[in-house]
């Protein structure tokens, strides 16, 4: 299970606007190397708003630097969530329009995937909302798969998030991706999404057998007889669990506390790479800040 990045993590620092980025501050076509070279990961998952009013070009600057790192764009989220289960048709019609773009997006990047949430509008459980909302997916995924990319969703409707809608649990989002069906759906789990869960060790197992990518949010850390401590959860518990499901593929790390970014994401870095089954740099230099 390789570790990645996920560009969010870096929002602070980084100048999204073209041109010459002010001192402390990084452009996004500079992330790959740091992510590469200063926090030891091996791709990028990339959210959309990062990208807002970013033309061809600029998704092609982005995916050569990416390249010319050695770590890839792979993920690209849709973070807001789009109203697939609504009954106007306008606003389905529009939410199908934007995650195609998101697709296109994806591909333009060279990510293997693209990831999205669905909000709650128009969703009543025990009725034929769902049917509605995979006929609309399955239009998406008719241009994922022309482009090989996959279509995953999101529990909630945002990352970390934990609102009651259509894909809150595990059991709503899994019946959903059948209803769909294809090879090129599946799941996006999250580390936080899923400590907020009654049981977060069999969230993960449920949802982690659909997933193409997981996320691992990380928090603040403190010290602690044992050593620096992650605040909120276990990350080498959850790491292990979905790892115990055959999990092979990407674990992002989203740093979402306060603080260093860099330093938390060295932190979880190193915990995580303990694990048996987790690939991680080989001399990257963890300190304890």
């Amino acid at each position: 299970m390789l570790l990645t990045l996920a560009a969010s993590s870096m929002r602070a620092r980084l100048h999204l606007k073209p041109g010459r980025a002010p001192a402390g501050q990084m452009r996004l076509t500079d992330l790959p190397r740091h992510a590469r070279d200063a926090l030891g990961l091996y791709g990028l998952n990339i959210s959309t708003d990062l990208l807002a009013g970013a033309d061809v070009p600029q998704l092609d600057a982005l995916r050569d630097a990416a390249d010319k790192a050695s770590c890839p764009c792979l993920v690209l989220i849709k973070p807001d969530a789009l109203p697939f289960f609504t009954d106007d048709d306008t606003k389905g019609d529009a939410a199908v329009e934007r995650m195609t773009r998101v697709v296109q997006a994806a591909h333009r990047l060279g990510c293997n995937a693209a990831a999205m949430f669905i909000a709650g509008e128009g969703f009543e459980a025990g009725t034929d909302t769902a049917d509605l909302a995979a006929e609309r997916l399955r239009k998406v995924m008719a241009v994922a798969e022309k482009r090989e990319v996959n279509l995953l969703i999101g529990s909630g409707t945002s990352p970390g998030d934990v609102q009651p809608g259509p894909t809150s649990n595990p059991e709503s989002l899994t019946e959903l991706i059948k209803r769909v069906g294809g090879f090129r759906i599946g799941t996006f789990p999250d580390f936080e999404t899923a400590s907020k869960s009654d049981d977060p060790l069999m969230y993960l197992r449920r949802l982690t057998p659909y997933a193409a990518a997981v996320t691992a949010a990380v928090g603040n850390f403190k010290k602690t007889r044992k050593g620096m401590e992650h605040e909120g959860y276990d990350l080498t518990e959850y790491a292990k669990t979905v790892l115990s499901v055959g999990y092979t593929g990407t674990l992002a790390l989203d740093y979402r506390g306060v603080g260093d970014a860099d330093a938390a994401i060295r932190l979880a870095r190193a915990a995580l790479e303990t694990v048996s089954g987790v690939e991680g740099a080989e001399s990257v230099e963890v300190t304890e800040e």
